[in-house]
């Protein structure tokens, strides 16, 4: 396989499933690259790819499988376009095109030994997924985890399986819905409400964020609240990326590219440098 990871490589899909009426999961294989270091992850957590098909277009999308599986990577895409459409059409045996990893990651020499918090909403949760998968393969190099997540309704929680699953390693999940439901018997509120919640100690605790800019500037006040500062809060952005090397510029924040810079960024960074 080539190892220009600028060049699309053709893959299988080899499950489908569907996580709510507008998003489905995939899992692609075999991955068209392979680290460096032998047993090394396949990505850092936070990191994205680009997937789609000749004749429609690509799209980035967080890797959200555990960074040490061996040889496939899944992504969660939801349906708003032209891309993304034609994947929701894709079955178990059909084909797509994948290029990747890119992307810094989130620090994790910053989150070892630190007591972590994960706040995200909706489609959001990819980047934090990956970053659950890794803390538990190295469950002992972590304090106490917790992971909030808020969603508009019930449906549109994703990963509620794999969530059941990552409370049985010691990570706190808690989970709320924007508006009451009639079968919800959880929280209800919008995801920064959770943050008192969260079972950490502020005061030397690392926080991973991913959102659009209004829901992380919320965020960010209600985690200052139990202590934790701009320079401990990481976010992973949402930007329109295009290519994914540094070369349409699309997607420039400052003096820097989404793409290839972050897409993590500390928050005392982008407080200087957000346009919206």
């Amino acid at each position: 396989m080539s190892k220009d990871r600028s060049l699309p490589q053709r893959v299988t899909v080899v499950n489908v499933e569907r996580q709510s009426p507008t998003v489905k999961l995939l899992r692609l294989a075999p991955v068209p690259w392979r680290p460096k270091q032998r047993g090394a992850p396949l990505f850092h957590p936070g990191q994205f790819v680009m997937v789609g098909e000749l004749g429609y277009g690509e799209v980035p999308l967080g890797a959200l499988s555990p960074p040490t599986a061996t040889d496939y990577v899944e992504v969660a895409v939801r349906k708003v376009g032209n891309v993304t459409g034609h994947l929701h059409t894709l079955a178990s045996g059909d084909s797509v095109m994948l290029r990747g990893p890119y992307g810094n990651g989130f620090p994790l020499d910053r989150f070892t030994g630190k007591d972590v918090v994960m706040v995200t909403g909706g489609c959001g949760i990819p980047p934090i997924a990956a970053l659950v998968e890794h803390i538990i393969a190295n469950r002992e190099q972590f304090g106490r985890v917790s992971l909030l997540y808020g969603a508009k309704t019930p449906d549109e929680l994703l990963l509620k399986k794999r969530m059941k699953e990552w409370q049985r390693h010691d990570i706190t999940v808690l989970t709320t819905i924007d508006q009451p439901a009639p079968s919800w018997r959880g929280p209800v509120g919008f995801v920064p409400t959770l943050i008192p919640n969260a079972r950490v100690n502020g005061a030397q605790a690392v926080a991973a964020v991913c959102g659009p800019t209004p829901m992380v500037r919320a965020l960010a006040s209600a985690l200052n609240g139990i202590g934790i500062t701009n320079e401990r809060i990481f976010v992973s952005t949402e930007r329109a990326m295009h290519c994914g090397i540094g070369k349409c510029q699309h997607c420039t924040i400052g003096d820097r590219y989404v793409c290839m810079d972050g897409p993590v960024f500390t928050l005392d960074w982008l407080e200087k440098c957000w346009d919206g």
